[in-house]
């Protein structure tokens, strides 16, 4: 276990003040509690309202990852940089990030286990070292924290935007131009397999990009998040009358795609040790590169590479 302290600056509730300090949830704070690893002035916290008061001494810990026991995986996953603080790899499609009641088959937490790799446990315990996620289908670029120090660093990133995102999706019908979309999303009222566009929902904003038109008018298009919601990429099209060939959730009605064709191309973001500014680019799959050398000219691939990727954003936004 890691353990640390902090002084308070301000009069507050302990899970507020926590999540603040450690860049997490208030429902992650309140496992912490519960567990009893938290304590104010060397007390010990039992309720997440219990108030605190400047310069109050908060103390904290943070378990370790317990090993799980071993699960069946007949499949492995592209590393695409490792140290003793992160690890980043190239997701494949169909393969759940990490493990919940609904998910009977194995996930990407499970096959990190299965490797002896340490991970951090600021997320909780089904969680294990996931700073963000990417949707079962989706493809491409993911970080894995090591540590909870590494975590904390980069969940920070993902809130000040130091971390980025680019994506590439091939869509059903070209966009009319390059675009920002601002749309709150919210879980579907009437789906909750689904996510949607309301008002009540959490802030998210996307920008599209036109990379080049395909046969049939499909289009492959890059997309920059500026928040990290659920679908959000997927609802934000959609809302636009587009969709993500493959995507029959949010409204694909072309012929029979095995997969949404949605990856996660480029990755960047600080190191959380050194504080060096570190790009990873994913190789598409097989299944995407095949269907883009069959339906758009071979221009495509000077499009997707980093510079370019980044350079239209940087041009049109």
């Amino acid at each position: 276990m890691s353990s640390d302290r902090f002084v308070v600056d301000c009069d507050n509730r302990i899970d507020k003040i926590l999540a603040t300090h450690l860049n997490v949830s208030r429902n992650q704070v309140e496992k912490l509690i519960e567990k009893g690893f938290v304590n104010i002035n060397d007390k010990l916290v039992t309720k997440t309202s219990q108030k605190v008061h400047t310069d109050d001494v908060v103390s904290y810990i943070l378990p370790e990852a317990k090993q799980k026991e071993a699960i069946s995986i007949d499949f492995d996953i592209e590393i695409l940089y490792e140290d003793e603080y992160l690890l980043v790899v190239n997701k494949p499609s169909g393969l759940v990030v990490h493990p919940a009641p609904s998910v009977k088959e194995p996930t990407l937490v499970d096959w990190l286990v299965q490797r002896g790799i340490s991970l951090s446990t600021i997320s909780g315990e089904e969680r294990h070292g996931i700073v963000h996620r990417i949707d079962k289908d989706t493809t491409g670029a993911l970080v894995i924290a090591k540590t909870n120090e590494a975590h904390e660093a980069l969940s920070r990133q993902l809130e000040d935007k130091t971390m980025g995102r680019y994506y590439l999706a091939i869509i059903d019908y070209p966009l009319k131009e390059n675009i920002i979309v601002e749309a709150n999303i919210a879980r579907n009222s009437t789906n909750r397999l689904k996510m949607a566009i309301a008002e009540s929902g959490r802030f998210a904003k996307s920008a599209f990009a036109k990379l080049c038109l395909g046969k049939n008018s499909i289009e492959l298009i890059a997309a920059k998040l500026y928040t990290g919601r659920t679908h959000q990429i997927r609802v934000h099209l959609a809302h636009l009358g587009r969709h993500i060939l493959g995507d029959t959730l949010y409204g694909y009605k072309g012929k029979e795609i095995s997969r949404v064709f949605l990856h996660a191309r480029l990755l960047y973001f600080k190191h959380p040790k050194t504080g060096d500014i570190m790009e990873f680019e994913a190789p598409l799959f097989d299944d995407m590169k095949e269907f883009l050398d069959n339906n758009f000219e071979a221009e495509y691939n000077d499009l997707i590479i980093p510079n370019n990727l980044k350079g239209v954003f940087d041009a049109s936004y």
